[in-house]
């Protein structure tokens, strides 16, 4: 008897530690593994205004955030920060590190390009992701954008003559858009939260990274291409990024290599599809 329950708990031991190995060969260990960008896209699309999407991402029932960018075991305050300038808006995705420091999270860039038609990318800060990564709203009856279900930026993506859908009838694009909008700038800071706001304590990568994955959708689509030029040059000068995040997590991206590798494939009647694989590979060192 003595001998079974031995066995039992070295058996127990064994496949525990086995189970710790797939978990951290899974995560990257960037910021970038706590959050879903995926997650993000779908609370803009449910969202009513920018101000109820900063308050739908800040719900622990969303599921979106885990972020805990200065190590505090609690999760951080995202507030979103939008700008404007004529038919061009930017929502920028950004947590308030420390009383001097924020540190962007993530962009949300929306351009209308026609009478009630418009289009938006999110893209992921590479300081907390990696490498930056760029999300969009896809058909789902394309086979493409599929992420590796590794919570990290390892990417295979198939970039055919894709079909750009138009978000003018998301209720928070129609917002935006209407006479009298005023960009929405969240009054929110360090130490300095909405009442109904209480920070948890962010779960651990064994547990987060399957809430992570749920997210993941045949009608998102990880892309390769910055498809609103205007919205990107407002964003670019304004990007924030924080000291403190960036030294605390200097080894980490040091460790991981970023490489792009394309195939283009011959398809009947003459067709040609391009497979674009974004890996980031972590070092022996890490």
């Amino acid at each position: 008897m003595k001998n079974r329950m031995m066995l039992i708990f070295w058996l127990f031991g064994v496949l525990g530690a086995q189970a710790q190995s797939e978990v951290a060969s899974d995560s990257t260990g960037l910021p970038g593994d706590q959050f879903s960008l995926e997650g993000a896209l779908t609370l803009f699309q449910k969202a009513e205004s920018p101000e109820d999407f900063e308050k739908s991402l800040n719900d622990e029932s969303s599921q979106v955030n885990n972020l805990d960018l200065n190590g505090d075991d609690e999760t951080d305050y995202i507030r979103v920060i939008s700008k404007t300038e004529g038919e061009t808006h930017i929502f920028v995705l950004q947590v308030p590190v420390s009383e001097n420091e924020s540190q962007d999270i993530a962009v949300i860039e929306l351009e209308k390009t026609g009478n009630e038609e418009a289009h938006l990318q999110i893209i992921g800060d590479e300081e907390i992701f990696g490498v930056e990564i760029i999300v969009e709203p896809g058909d789902p009856g394309q086979d493409e954008g599929v992420e590796s279900k590794k919570g990290g930026p390892s990417i295979s993506t198939v970039n055919t003559a894709q079909i750009v859908i138009n978000v003018w009838t998301w209720s928070c694009v129609r917002y935006v858009y209407r006479p009298g909008y005023r960009p929405w700038v969240s009054p929110w800071g360090w130490r300095h939260y909405p009442g109904w706001w209480r920070p948890w304590r962010p779960l651990g990568w064994s547990f987060w990274r399957p809430v992570k994955v749920r997210h993941y959708s045949p009608t998102i689509r990880i892309v390769h291409k910055h498809r609103l030029n205007r919205a990107h040059g407002m964003y670019k000068p304004i990007r924030v990024h924080s000291t403190t995040v960036r030294t605390r997590h200097a080894g980490v991206h040091s460790n991981y290599k970023v490489s792009r590798t394309k195939t283009t494939i011959q398809g009947p009647r003459g067709k040609t599809t391009t497979n674009t694989r974004t890996t980031v590979k972590k070092s022996r060192r890490g």
